[in-house]
């Protein structure tokens, strides 16, 4: 009787052929008589097995002895669970296809079908209808097979009979020793009724056969049928992810939408650290090594009032010195710590904008008219989302309490006068 077609491992998906050759990979210490090539492969660590010794896998299973090596490696793997409910159809497809016990042509179809996805309600409904079809056709071959082996069995115990009658004949013919021409005829008789029972019990297994074959021709018709179905639903799909994709990348473009600042996780830092809304500004940052410390932490942001450091530092200098002396200075501090650092100035009596040399990684800001430098650093604080770790370097005392009532950390002067130098 002609084998059910089974799908080559090449012409199954990506996944499937990946996992088939990670559960291969993981039994192969344990399989006697293996090739050469997989021997060697074998003897690899595990994690560089499957990844170094993939092509050999799959040449091996693909040859003309891949069936016998397949049905070794299968007494080492468990079989594939019947319901796909809860379980990976990946791991289902690729245990099936190795170990394939009864049925596994269908949980393989099932799996496949599940990790391809229907492209849409029509689709589903046709790969239904197909599937029921191969499910029915399936369920006619097992009758088939089934109804053969009993009309088998009913032949060869008849065939038994006769030939028991045949031999007892025989046996009255030698003990008695006349009526040997009778028994002769008898037994030819006897012989010939076998021999047609024979012949026929032959037709009727061609027949069988034929029947088999036909039902086997039509279950490989639809399976082609579903595999092309679960290939254009997956076509369908890509190029429908493929236009979505396109879509929000150019309505992202159109809108110019800027890029998400902060992270998840800087409010459970700024909370491990002791920075959060409620308590982050109960204490002024003093000293020079705690602020490197605040420094380091990621994301953090440093917002400094410009002429209120410089005065208190380089009182003598003119203020454009004082701007110049104070941006050099943070200049290593910044490409240390690679903290997002903003210099306010005070600018709200003139309408003069000095040219100023930013360090890189430093912005300066001058204040609009009319608008002092402290308003500015407020609406900076206030604009960081809560929980991100902002400091603000100034002794003005009424900056101080209102930027530690929305959230930052006030810094002392001569704290960041201790990391200038």
């Amino acid at each position: 009787m002609t084998a059910p077609t089974t799908p080559a491992l090449s012409a199954l998906p990506d996944a499937v052929r990946g996992k088939v050759v990670s559960l291969v990979a993981a039994a192969l210490p344990e399989v006697v008589r293996l090739p050469p090539a997989l021997a060697r492969v074998a003897s690899f660590a595990p994690a560089r097995r499957a990844k170094a010794g993939a092509t050999m896998i799959v040449a091996a299973l693909g040859d003309e002895t891949g069936d016998e090596l397949r049905e070794r490696i299968a007494h080492h793997l468990a079989e594939p669970a019947g319901d796909l409910d809860g379980a990976d159809p990946v791991e289902v497809a690729a245990r099936a296809w190795l170990v394939r016990p009864e049925g596994w042509t269908q949980v393989l179809v099932e799996a496949l079908a599940r990790i391809a996805g229907a492209a849409g309600p029509a689709a589903g409904e046709e790969e239904a209808r197909l599937r029921a079809r191969v499910a029915s056709l399936e369920e006619e071959l097992r009758d088939t097979r089934a109804d053969r082996r009993a009309r088998l069995d009913e032949l060869k115990a008849e065939n038994a009979t006769l030939r028991r009658k045949l031999g007892e004949a025989r046996s009255r013919a030698r003990e008695a020793g006349t009526g040997r021409e009778e028994a002769l005829a008898e037994a030819q008789e006897a012989r010939s009724r076998a021999e047609e029972q024979v012949a026929e019990r032959d037709r009727t297994v061609r027949q069988l056969r034929q029947q088999v074959e036909r039902l086997e021709s039509e279950l490989g018709a639809q399976r082609r049928a579903v595999r092309q179905e679960r290939d254009d639903a997956g076509l369908r799909a890509r190029f429908l992810l493929d236009t979505l994709l396109d879509a929000a990348s150019g309505l992202r473009r159109e809108l110019a939408l800027p890029p998400v600042n902060g992270a998840p996780g800087d409010r459970v830092e700024a909370e491990l650290t002791g920075l959060t809304a409620s308590g982050a500004a109960t204490v002024v940052v003093t000293g020079g090594p705690h602020l490197e410390q605040y420094l380091a932490m990621p994301r953090v942001r440093l917002i400094v009032d410009g002429y209120n450091v410089s005065k208190s530092l380089w009182p003598s200098s003119s203020l454009e010195a004082q701007r110049i002396r104070l941006l050099q200075a943070l200049a290593p501090v910044v490409a240390r710590t690679g903290a997002e650092t903003t210099v306010v100035f005070d600018a709200a009596a003139s309408e003069h904008r000095p040219a100023v040399a930013a360090p890189r990684g430093v912005k300066v800001v001058f204040s609009p008219l009319g608008i002092i430098a402290d308003d500015v650093i407020r609406d900076l604080v206030a604009a960081e989302p809560v929980g991100r770790v902002v400091l603000v370097v100034t002794d003005d005392q009424e900056v101080v309490r209102d930027v530690r009532r929305d959230g930052a950390r006030p810094v002392a002067v001569s704290a960041l006068a201790g990391l200038l130098g």
